[in-house]
């Protein structure tokens, strides 16, 4: 095939554990071409990021082989070169940005010596000459104030710094093609915009090829020249973005474009009972300095705020990284210390202590944004859900305490036999109804949810808002919901606060902010999530 960067042919990947073999990937062909950009969509499992891993042979041999397939990028077989040979691809002609850049990054060195180790590996510069290209890298990618971003490390990056400096990395060798894996997924609409916007730019400026791995299919509407469509470690179809938009032919890719959280939120009742108020709750954090270390300001995180949550309702938060939302709820739940008047169920609680707090706890939920890190591996999914009740419940007898753990998994959906095995055996989406599941169990009153659908494909999406639409009309739950996907938050929340920098931005009925909001600010993340033209990334095909 003529004027072809990369071609995958006939690919298949299969993983080796204890004597078995499974085939991740089966026969898959696909291609990219200089300056293009190909989408490759699909859910958890369908064999998207262990194709993109085989290109630069990432995968952990010999658990995984390809028992077919050959890997061409600018005619020579990738699967076939040394790995002196591979070195000199993968870098500096090829490279990867990965899901999440606070795991890919080293915790313990500065942003400075991991960019300067890229160019240095590669030759592309030493010594003198580290730091001006690494400041053009960070300018490059819309760092602002590069040169005091040199000394920091990791953790003091918000996620979309830390997500620039990815694709700074990336940059550093001027590839000819970048695979971007899932790179937007975990970020607040507006930084995803302005990555997209950046990637978008890169690719103009510098011709640069792109495999774009998402599955997030408005992204891909608005950014992609191609798509290739993956299901159960095959693709079932590939085109042309709008053709495969406008009129998709196979079963499963109509099923993923109709795959949005649907439905409507409950409908506003301000007579309902009020589970959870707040008034002026503030959250400062001290900043120190100097020898004796001494309080020089506050990091006002939540400052002045206002809640109000009722059975059966479901207020929203929103807001970019650092707005303040998930600290809030923290706040609320009595996880973090504040100032402020708190009341949950008509009781005094924002003096509470931790002992005090103990009874409380069955009626007053979390459920945590990564299902995978908030279960233990070492538990059984029967012993993580029998937790709580071991605790909240003692008089409960063993056999009491298993037939609330199979009512529990029952209610979410799940076959109450499974709770014999454990969280890895489980896909994502299950996961995240284990830790529903949790909070379930005791019966709760109020249930904070932290970004509870931000890892998820958008099936799944649906699929968990549909089962907590449907928990909380069955049990007349308080929601507080937290989320940056403003298309999640839609389905759900029947009031709704922006926050910004710690402060309410904008309050009221979904509906009426979601129609007609009043703040600019409000119109911004609007924009981003539901237009992504209004930031500039739509047109960008050539």
């Amino acid at each position: 095939m003529n004027n072809v960067l990369l071609s995958v042919r006939d690919l298949s990947v299969a993983f080796h554990h204890d004597g078995k073999e499974s085939l991740a990937v089966a026969h898959s062909s696909f291609y990219i071409a200089p300056g293009e950009i190909v989408a490759l969509v699909g859910e958890s499992g369908s064999g998207k990021s262990v194709s993109a891993a085989s290109i630069l042979r990432l995968l952990p041999y010999p658990a995984a082989s390809h028992p077919s397939g050959q890997i061409f990028f600018e005619g020579k077989d990738l699967l076939k070169l040394s790995d002196a040979e591979l070195r000199k691809v993968r870098g500096n002609d090829i490279t990867m940005i990965f899901q999440e850049p606070m795991t890919s990054l080293n915790p313990l060195h500065t942003i400075e010596q991991q960019i300067g180790e890229i160019l240095e590996l590669h030759r592309q510069a030493s010594g003198k000459a580290l730091r001006p290209r690494i400041l053009e890298l960070l300018r490059q990618v819309g760092i602002r104030e590069p040169e005091k971003r040199l000394s920091a490390y990791p953790h003091q990056l918000s996620g979309g710094q830390r997500q620039r400096v990815m694709i700074a990395m990336a940059l550093a060798n001027r590839p000819k093609l970048l695979i971007a894996d899932e790179p937007t997924t975990a970020l607040d609409v507006t930084v995803q915009a302005q990555i997209l916007e950046l990637l978008a730019g890169l690719k103009r400026d510098h011709g640069m090829s792109m495999l774009f791995i998402t599955h997030d299919l408005g992204i891909v509407r608005k950014f992609a020249d191609r798509v290739c469509v993956m299901t159960k470690g095959q693709i079932v179809e590939t085109g042309p973005v709008e053709a495969i938009f406008s009129n998709p032919q196979h079963e499963y890719t109509r099923k993923l474009l109709a795959a949005e959280p649907k439905g409507q939120p409950p409908a506003s009742d301000a007579t309902r009972p009020v589970v959870m108020e707040g008034k002026d709750i503030r959250v400062w954090f001290p900043v120190k300095a100097g020898f004796m270390r001494r309080v020089v300001d506050h990091v006002k995180a939540v400052d002045g705020v206002d809640v109000t949550l009722r059975a059966g309702q479901t207020l929203g938060i929103v807001g970019e990284s650092g707005s303040g939302k998930t600290t809030l709820g923290l706040a609320l739940a009595r996880l973090i210390g504040s100032k402020g008047s708190i009341r949950f169920e008509g009781q005094a609680i924002d003096g509470s202590s931790f002992k005090a707090m103990r009874p409380l706890r069955e009626r007053l939920q979390v459920v945590f944004q990564d299902p995978y890190g908030s279960l233990s591996p070492r538990m059984s999914v029967g012993e993580i859900i029998a937790e709580g009740l071991k605790v909240h419940e003692r008089s409960l007898s063993a056999r009491e305490r298993d037939d609330r753990v199979a009512w529990a998994l029952e209610e979410v959906g799940l076959d109450s036999a499974t709770r014999w095995r454990y969280p890895h055996e489980f896909s994502g989406g299950q996961r995240q109804r284990i830790a529903i599941a949790r909070a379930m169990v005791l019966k709760p009153r109020f249930v904070m949810l932290d970004e509870p659908t931000s890892a998820l494909d958008m099936s799944v999406q649906a699929q968990v808002v549909d089962l907590l639409r449907d928990l909380q009309q069955r049990h007349d739950l308080a929601y507080l919901f937290i989320s940056h996907d403003l298309k999640v938050v839609k389905a759900l929340a029947n009031d709704l606060i922006v926050m910004r920098m710690g402060k309410v931005v904008e309050h009221g009925p979904a509906e009426q902010v979601f129609r007609a909001p009043k703040e600019d600010y409000t119109k911004a993340l609007l924009a981003a999530a539901f237009d992504l033209k209004a930031m500039n990334i739509g047109g960008i095909r050539q």
